[in-house]
């Protein structure tokens, strides 16, 4: 197998400081409202990167479901490794990638949990479906089999047959505060644009970094 050969050249127009939006906010929203009218196949899907108590930081694919001036959120399990992992360390990345556009995303920040009230609210515009596996998987714990996660599915099912499934207490929100969010663009001999937008006092500090 040879890959070291394999490359593709960018050719999307760039970003600057002249063109960028002064809030990170209407940026992200700018480039979201773009991905979301194209063909892009999970245009919310997000790498999060958490650091866990073995020292060995993790990632996974979650997906954004709500954003605003105040963070992003996402939905899991509490109980779960990323949930686990920052209980111990609110500090989180996230990693936005849209190979259609050549973008990418990179927010660092810290995790909080969201209101009860928001998880509810989102837990059940879900599928049913999906509200019971979210009672069903214990997740991230060690199981027997695939058919114990089903058995477990169809008990669920069973036991809310023709029932909204309430909010399971282990379910719920979790609100990114950005601190960096980084706005990066393919260009042309690998000269890629990379805007920072820092965090401070008085709002947002814009600067550019070499590719």
């Amino acid at each position: 197998m040879k890959i070291d050969a394999v490359r593709n050249e960018y050719n999307f127009p760039g970003i600057s400081r002249r063109n960028i939006a002064k809030n990170p906010f209407e940026q992200f929203e700018k480039w979201m409202e773009d991905v979301l009218d194209s063909e892009e196949k999970e245009p919310t899907a997000i790498t999060l990167s958490t650091l866990g108590s073995d020292g060995f930081p993790r990632s996974r694919i979650v997906l954004l479901k709500f954003f605003d001036e105040n963070g992003f959120v996402f939905f899991t399990n509490y109980n779960s490794e990323k949930g686990k992992a920052i209980e111990e360390n609110q500090a989180v990345g996230l990693h936005f990638y849209w190979s259609s556009f050549e973008r990418q995303i990179h927010i660092s920040g810290f995790a909080e949990k969201t209101s009860r009230e928001i998880s509810e609210k989102y837990f059940h515009s879900r599928p049913v479906e999906s509200q019971i596996s979210a009672w069903a998987s214990e997740q991230s714990e060690v199981i027997p089999s695939r058919e114990y996660l089903e058995k477990r599915f169809a008990k669920f099912s069973k036991q809310f047959d023709g029932e909204r499934p309430p909010l399971p207490p282990d379910w719920g929100g979790y609100r990114v505060v950005p601190q960096k969010i980084e706005f990066w663009q393919g260009r042309v001999n690998r000269l890629h644009d990379r805007i920072l937008y820092e965090k401070t006092e008085n709002g947002w500090d814009i600067k550019r970094l070499a590719p």
